[in-house]
């Protein structure tokens, strides 16, 4: 039987940690690519360390797309962060780039020819979650670290708080009572700042965007409210530490409150299924918990490369389902195509719209008008009502 009673954490990371950098890069390359030509394939990964970014991959698309361009691109991702400091600065920034074409073995076993459908980019395993801890069936303790960064983020940015860096980290402890989350009992939050701010001062910056975050009288106490717990933290992002595309991943999905495939996300086209299935397999799920058949769901998908639909979709739903789970499961494939082409088409996935899940989380968002984060759409909720004779 699983515990009622615990405490759980979870990690986010801002859009200018060293591996959000690479992220954002990596997506915004994969967003020009997708502008110029929605069936483009890219597999492009980034590497940053002071003053110095490394760019690798593969991918198939315009010839207007070359090693210049790249730069260019990652150059202007790294000024929409911020970084303009001595150890990591966007005009100064050395970049390489060893991106290439893609390997012709891989194009022949995903394109679609003659009788055979669009294969998958690859194999694996994908994971998909959702549950009632939030208004966006997240688990909480992501949803609010997530929300504290997001918070300090929009601050820096508007410049009401221009002491604060790019760089930063948040950490938030729940206690579950009887399975449901009721407070925090710890809070972390580390920021690069300003040297002219000294801990005390970027204490009282942070404070607000913990308190008005969390619901209300959720605050941990005094002693266990932790901001930059080793009193500074003036060099940051890239400078202090090196970054790499896809070294976030439990950050990206669901602070470990559920399983994960393993594959990362950014820099990947959708016929990448580690991307494409994982934002598929949250669609299921937030769809099924929206339309009361479980409390609690998870969805795991697994692929083969090359092979145009699932080997398996596993439903669980932790004892709070209220219909059968094989039902349930034969209900979702029935409503949605879980082949590569079929994720593509119904959540339009061949758009650029990758940049800005680079931080804060793929999962979690608000649907947007041009596309963005459309797995996260509650669309099929009447289909699976209507599915199932339950009030």
């Amino acid at each position: 039987m699983a515990k009622r009673d615990f405490l759980f954490t979870s990690e986010s990371v801002s859009e200018g940690h060293p591996d959000k950098v690479c992220d954002r890069i990596s997506d915004a390359i994969l967003d020009a690519f997708l502008t110029e030509q929605p069936l483009s394939r890219v597999a492009v990964e980034t590497m940053c360390t002071t003053n110095f970014i490394m760019l690798a991959g593969e991918v198939r698309g315009p010839d207007t797309m070359n090693h210049e361009r790249f730069k260019e691109i990652a150059r202007q991702a790294v000024r929409d962060i911020g970084y303009e400091q001595r150890g990591f600065h966007w005009k100064d920034a050395e970049i390489t780039s060893h991106i290439h074409s893609q390997s012709v073995d891989i194009a022949m076993g995903v394109d679609a020819t003659g009788n055979k459908d669009e294969g998958a980019g690859d194999q694996g395993i994908m994971f998909g979650y959702a549950c009632r801890e939030t208004d966006a069936l997240m688990p909480a303790p992501i949803y609010y670290a997530h929300a504290i960064l997001r918070s300090l983020a929009e601050a820096r940015h508007s410049g009401a708080e221009p002491g604060l860096g790019p760089d930063a980290k948040s950490q938030v402890t729940l206690r579950y009572v009887d399975g449901r989350p009721t407070g925090a009992t710890a809070i972390v939050v580390s920021t690069q700042h300003s040297d002219r701010l000294n801990v005390d001062e970027v204490r009282e910056i942070v404070r607000p965007h913990v308190v008005n975050v969390l619901p209300e009288g959720w605050m941990c106490d005094e002693r266990n409210f932790y901001v930059n717990p080793t009193g500074r933290f003036v060099i940051g992002g890239p400078d202090g530490d090196a970054g790499l595309t896809g070294r976030k991943i439990i950050v990206d999905t669901y602070g470990g409150a559920a399983p994960h495939g393993g594959g990362a996300f950014s820099g990947k086209d959708p016929s990448k299924v580690d991307r494409s299935a994982a934002y598929a397999a949250r669609y299921l799920a937030k769809n099924a918990v929206a339309a009361g058949r479980a409390d609690r769901c998870t969805i795991q998908l697994s692929y083969a490369i090359g092979v145009s639909h699932p080997l398996s979709v596993y439903v669980e739903t932790h004892g709070t389902g209220r219909v059968d789970e094989e039902r349930l499961s034969e209900m979702l494939q029935q409503i949605v195509d879980l082949s590569p082409r079929g994720i593509r088409s119904r959540l339009q996935l061949n758009r650029p719209i990758y940049a800005r899940t680079a931080a804060y989380g793929h999962f979690g968002r608000e649907p947007e008008p041009d596309g963005g984060f459309s797995w996260e759409r509650t669309d099929f909720v009447d289909d699976l009502k209507s599915a199932f004779d339950i009030s």
